[in-house]
This record gives structure tokens, C-alpha cells and sequence, in this order.
């Protein structure tokens, strides 16, 4: 079975020879340090502008070598991020060692090098200096924030009424995916953007990682109702929690993380 350290020397060692590809980096869990043995690979590779279509035949070629996969997937264009993506499971390694492979233009404003909010990537090479921290402005992501603020509050009022209309009608199985969805997904989002805003669209991702250990501790009860008869209160408590937390969000205070963290 290959190993993640094998497929990246494959890798590094038939990217860097061509003269089209600039930079080879991983990010994904690796960037924050965090990753292990359930942890995918999540490569980024810089071209020259007209070598997109080149660079993503010659990941074949790399992967024919070692030993094929047996399923792939690309993101239909255009993505939503403007770059070229695509997964692979491979033959010979784990299936949670699958690949997901962006190719980006060398002129491609966003690169997703804001370590800031997707860690510190592991570079393997780069020939043009290309891998360096992009710095967010925090002024921009605040007033980012604020309309995102806005816009829970209003749409969590709106519709934290369907966890209740499909318990009212006695059907708990139409009732768990609004309780998740329109009531648990903002929650979280709200939690992040108090003690994570970085990460306030994260959602579940690295979440006993950025919220306060107390924080994670008392929002984990939220995700497993395995009684029916309790998501009534669950969602009840939700909902309470949701409106302290907007309450008590400072955007001073926010303010402070960003420029501290970035």
C-alpha cells in the first residue's frame, strides 16, 4: 500500500523537472499541522497561464506509475473558485489517502495562500517565489462579518420555525435536517465568528481546534439528539444560545482576533 510520503516524492519528482510548473504545495489539514492517518492529500500546483489542460494530462501519467486509481471526480467548470480541480482514489493506498488536486494559473489573483485562514502550506518546490502569505485585511473581512451577521439573524428568526412545524406534525425524520441545517449550521457559524472569525464559514472543520474547549464541549450535546422526544428542547436551547451569542458578539473584539491572528 502507498504512503502519503511515496505519493508526494512521485509527485515532486516528475512535477518539478517540467519547465510549465512553477510551484507544488500541500495544504488541507497538513498546513495547520493536524493531519494523520485518516487524512486525504490535498495538493496545489501553479502552471504557466497556457499549461492548465497540459499539467492535468500529465497527473495521469504520474498516477499510471503509481499503480492507477480506480475513481475519479472533477469539478465541473466553471468552478466555483476559478481553478482547475480533481479528485482521485488510487488503486494501491488507503481510501481516505485519496488526492485532491487544484491546478491554478500563474496568474490566478487568489491562490488560497492566506495562512491566515488555510494554514501554512508545506512547499515541495517553487521556482518563482510564488508561496507567500497573502495577509487579509481585516478591516474588509470585518465589514464582511457584519453583513453576514445580518443576514443569519434575520434568515435564523425566519425559519427556525421549520424544526417546529414538522415535530408539530409528528414527523421527526423532515424535523432533523431543518434542526441541522437552520438551526445547528448558524449556530456554529455564529460561534466561530465571536471566537474564530477566520474560520466563521468553516462550519464543523477544525471546530475543537478554534472554538474555547468549553464551547466545544457544550455545543457537542447539540449534535447527537438520538430521542426524538428531546430535539424539541435541544432545538429550544439552540435557539436561546444562538440569540445570547449574537448578543454578545463585539465587532471591536473581533476586530482584535483578526489583527492578532493574521
Amino acid at each position: 500500500m502507498l504512503e502519503r510520503n511515496s505519493i508526494i516524492s512521485a509527485f515532486t519528482n516528475q512535477l518539478q523537472p517540467l519547465d510549465y510548473v512553477l510551484a507544488f504545495w500541500e495544504a488541507g489539514s497538513t498546513a495547520f499541522a493536524r493531519n494523520d492517518q485518516w487524512s486525504d492529500l490535498d495538493f496545489y500546483i501553479v502552471v504557466e497561464d497556457e499549461y492548465v489542460e497540459k499539467a492535468g494530462e500529465q497527473l495521469a501519467l504520474i498516477l499510471d506509475k503509481l499503480g492507477g486509481y480506480d475513481l475519479v471526480f472533477q469539478l465541473p467548470e466553471p468552478t466555483w473558485h476559478g481553478h482547475f480541480q480533481i479528485f482521485y482514489r488510487l488503486k494501491n493506498a488507503s481510501p481516505f489517502l485519496f488526492l485532491d488536486i487544484v491546478i491554478m494559473k500563474e496568474s490566478s489573483p487568489d491562490k488560497f495562500l492566506q495562512y491566515a485562514v488555510h494554514g501554512q502550506p508545506v512547499v515541495f518546490f517553487d521556482k518563482k517565489g510564488i508561496v507567500k502569505d497573502d495577509p487579509v485585511n481585516p478591516d474588509i473581512l470585518l465589514e464582511k462579518l457584519k453583513k453576514r451577521l445580518e443576514y443569519l439573524k434575520t434568515t435564523f428568526e425566519l425559519f427556525k420555525v421549520l424544526t417546529l412545524k414538522e415535530l408539530n406534525r409528528n414527523k421527526p425524520v423532515l424535523a432533523y435536517p431543518y434542526y441541522f441545517s437552520m438551526t445547528l449550521r448558524p449556530l456554529v457559524e455564529v460561534l466561530r465568528i465571536k471566537y474564530a472569525p477566520f474560520h466563521y464559514n468553516f462550519f464543523t472543520a477544525y471546530i475543537d481546534h478554534d472554538l474555547p474547549s468549553d464551547i466545544y464541549q457544550k455545543l457537542k450535546r447539540f449534535f447527537f439528539v438520538a430521542e426524538e422526544k428531546k430535539l424539541r428542547q435541544a432545538h429550544a436551547d439552540a435557539v436561546k444560545w444562538f440569540e445570547e451569542v449574537v448578543n454578545q458578539i463585539d465587532f471591536a473584539e473581533v476586530r482584535k482576533k483578526l489583527i492578532k491572528s493574521n
